[in-house]
């Protein structure tokens, strides 16, 4: 053994830089195993879920004789096969798995069909006898609010007094918007494949954001302990929120099959049923009446939003209470009202989308800002200055939260400059005066996303790490991979632990007999929670081999150093896997957990009061739009971002993540429209007739990259921040420019009601609206002259 010279010993860095991600080959070669990849075993079943033609009505008669007796049919599963409880809702106990009396939305599950191919389950599922007594169905947010129809009980945040300060404000206006809901359209579609075992247990594949609540939920479904059931992810095909809850229906009808046949069981949903049957993001109806100054400082605002929940709560309760708390984005107001209210309607349960509610918070606010800066004139961008949170004063949340990491001002000065927003503006409006078929926008708008689950006791993770006596580790933790490089990056945060090359930690197959009682992957907070367990779990190991070497080679602990791959003790240095296996001999365990608790949140969800947030994150956006007034057609033609990160722990990966959020949030505000006809059929259930932004969607210029000052100044996982979701909201500024673009047919003098997604359709109206309304004011200014 040899002593290192001076430049062996400067310790080498994985966090922080460049890594790919681990599936990024196997995927582009087709190599990456989803579910539906892995090799069908020869008494394979097949099931196919037979639904609801009827938005809401008494179920009479469901008749399955015929279909048991079709030819390849192993296994027909109804709500009185349930030998548990009928029910695989996250929260409150009402989304039966089967329709027992009553069916309250077009796709709702009635029965299940297990047969030899899937061709054999959907043909034998049309022998079924169905009859239904048909009642009045609610399907808006507008009837539902009429009818006084709730999932949930409605909610109110208020601080001030909003009503006394709208009453002496200079300024006044009123408004109204819908936002309307988006499917996630994950490549890959929900399913299980589920495998019996001995004593009735049962082991999951399950594409599923949330291993954990499946496992639960289908042990409750069939009535067994929950270490009768396993359920396993490796990878999913996208996710987005979609694959948090609902999932464990469908693993929970895989499950039953299974330990009923004693055959495995698969169940995959193909395109139009998975649109069909999974819920959305929440559409809204939001109604604002805000108070300013001339210089477009807000006096006194109160927002009502209304979200379309479907026939059951699902997560409606947190989606909507995160609305609640992001309605400020990053802009104080001291006098403020928000009320939420839960519609219950008979549509499919909508769902956690990325963003979780907030976007249709932060997408509201944005709105009024505009709104000011038209009634004075002004641009947008100073209106949006004047109403941000301040460093030491204006800093307080109406949920009384102090903001102490504010970065808001900086990144949207360091934008607006690097963009040239202001010269840019001052051009666009020039072209607009000479221009009267194509008309341009442009909008700047900032992010301020809070990062921590808001329910606080899912603010905890796990990690198993183990070191084998080569010097590999195998890594296990309770996130879940759905493309966005989570798993890479808690291998990352190992090998910096333990100082050893990446390639050595072997990354496994999220597992509930390895890490039990993991949350959901969600809230943007896989890196910041599973990388904190990983990091424990490494530490403990590496504390218990310093700790073995200075009593070995007797040294003092402060004389043991990590060094790239291996270990320098005292004046002589081993090789990482050569202290391994030494420790080994010695009868040193190296196996450890890892655990991780969010520290310093509390939250009153009772009083709206507390730190339901670890930290904050941001960003700013600025996006260019040109419409066709003769058509409504429009496109983002160019975006420039600058995104708050902290310090990346893996700067590719999270600009991956920052163009795909804001692309997939561009979508939702401007091509993705969901369609309920007057009977609650989803007309849009196909790419057909759903469109999600395409390669030509994306706009030419597209200008990204992380601020370069951040820092987080909590105490997260090497200092980075969450990149999940955040981005997303970054595309509000992309329909804010299209609302600045039909704007300027009124040459700015009217701000044009336009609600989203930013459709042709609704652009035209839009623009039609305007000139009837300047035609009218023209009329009107002719007859007071007369």
């Amino acid at each position: 053994m040899r002593n290192p010279t001076p430049s062996e010993t400067i310790i080498r860095g994985t966090v922080h830089k460049n890594h790919p991600h681990d599936s990024a080959a196997k995927q582009v070669m087709g190599e990456a195993v989803y579910i539906d990849d892995m090799p069908e075993a020869r008494d394979l079943l097949h099931i196919y879920v037979a639904q609801s033609t009827k938005a809401h009505a008494k179920l009479l008669k469901l008749d399955v004789s015929a279909v048991r007796n079709a030819p390849g049919v192993a296994c027909v599963l109804t709500a009185g096969d349930v030998p548990g409880i009928n029910d695989a809702s996250p929260v409150l106990g009402d989304d039966p798995v089967f329709a027992e009396d009553l069916v309250e939305y077009v796709g709702q599950s009635l029965f299940a069909v297990a047969a030899n191919s899937i061709e054999d389950a959907r043909a034998a599922a049309s022998l079924a006898i169905i009859e239904y007594e048909e009642l009045d169905a609610i399907l808006t947010v507008d009837q539902a609010m009429a009818a006084g129809s709730f999932v949930l009980p409605s909610r109110t945040m208020a601080r001030g007094d909003a009503a006394e300060a709208l009453g002496r404000a200079k300024h006044r206006l009123q408004g109204r918007m819908e936002i309307g809901g988006q499917d996630h359209f994950y490549l890959e579609s929900q399913i299980s494949l589920a495998v019996p075992r001995e004593d009735g247990d049962v082991l999951i594949h399950c594409s599923t954001q949330h291993p954990t609540e499946v496992q639960h939920n289908v042990a409750k479904f069939l009535n067994v302990p929950d270490h009768s059931v396993t359920v396993e992810v490796r990878r999913m095909g996208g996710g987005f929120g979609g694959k948090e809850t609902q999932g464990a229906w469908f693993a929970a009808i895989a499950a039953l099959t299974a330990t009923r046949t004693g055959r495995p069981a698969k169940l995959r949903l193909d395109r139009d049923d998975d649109m069909v049957m999974t819920g959305k993001r929440h559409d809204f109806v939001v109604d604002y009446d805000v108070g300013f100054d001339d210089a477009g400082r807000v006096t006194g605002i109160e927002f009502v939003f209304a979200s379309r929940c479907g026939r059951s709560a699902d997560l409606s309760a947190a989606i909507n209470d995160r609305t609640m708390f992001h309605a400020d984005n990053c802009y104080y107001f001291k006098d403020i009202t928000i009320q939420s209210h839960r519609c219950k309607t008979h549509t499919v349960s909508n769902t956690a989308f990325r963003g979780f509610g907030g976007p249709q918070g932060m997408v509201a606010v944005e709105r009024v800002m505009d709104a000011i800066a038209a009634r004075l004139e002004a641009d947008p961008l100073e209106v949006r200055k004047i109403n941000l949170y301040g460093k030491t004063d204006r800093n307080v949340t109406p949920y009384h939260m102090t903001i102490e990491d504010n970065i808001a001002a900086e990144i949207i000065e360091e934008l607006a400059e690097k963009s040239d927003y202001y010269q840019r503006r001052r051009e666009i409006r020039a072209f607009n005066e000479k221009s009267p078929i194509l008309k341009k926008g442009i909008s700047l708008t900032p992010v301020k996303f809070g990062i921590s689950f808001t329910t606080t006791f899912l603010n905890q993770a796990g990690a198993l790490l183990h070191v084998y006596t080569d010097g590999s580790v195998m890594l296990n933790h309770g996130g879940t991979e759905m493309g966005q490089g989570l798993f890479i990056k808690v291998a990352q945060v190992v090998a910096e632990e333990l100082q050893i090359d990446i390639e050595r930690v072997k990354i496994t197959a999220t597992t509930t007999d390895k890490v039990p009682n993991t949350s959901a992957t969600a809230a943007s907070s896989g890196s910041d929670m599973n990388g904190k367990a990983a990091e424990a779990a490494a530490r403990t190991i590496k504390e218990r081999l310093i700790a073995f070497a200075a009593g070995h080679y007797n040294v003092a602990e402060q004389d043991i150093q990590f060094l790239p791959n291996r270990v320098r003790i005292g004046d002589q240095t081993v090789s990482f896997a050569e202290l391994v296996q030494l420790a080994y001999l010695n009868r040193v365990s190296l196996s450890a957990t890892g655990y991780y608790k969010t520290p310093k949140i509390h939250y009153d969800a009772e009083t709206f009061s507390g730190r339901p947030f670890y930290y904050f994150a941001y960003g700013a956006a600025v996006s260019e739009a040109v419409i066709d007034t003769l058509t409504g057609e429009n496109r983002i033609t160019r975006v420039d971002l600058i995104h708050d990160t902290g310090k990346s722990l893996n700067p590719a990966i999270d600009l991956g993540q920052i163009e795909g959020g804001f692309i997939q949030g561009m979508g939702w505000l401007t091509t993705e429209e969901l369609v309920f006809d007057d009977h609650g059929n989803l007309r849009t259930h196909a790419p057909s007739t759903y469109k999600i932004p395409a390669c030509g969607d994306r706009p030419d210029i597209f200008n990204m990259e992380l601020y370069s000052g951040g820092e987080n100044v909590e105490d997260s996982i090497h200092k980075s921040k969450a990149v999940g979701e955040p981005p997303f909201m970054l595309a509000i500024s992309a329909f804010n420019a299209i609302a600045d673009a039909v704007s300027s047919v009124s040459d700015y003098a009217i701000y044009p009601t336009l609600d989203a997604p930013a459709t042709p359709e609704r652009v035209l109206k839009a623009v039609e609206a305007l000139e009837t309304e300047m035609t009218t004011q023209d009329t009107a200014r002719v007859k007071a002259a007369e």
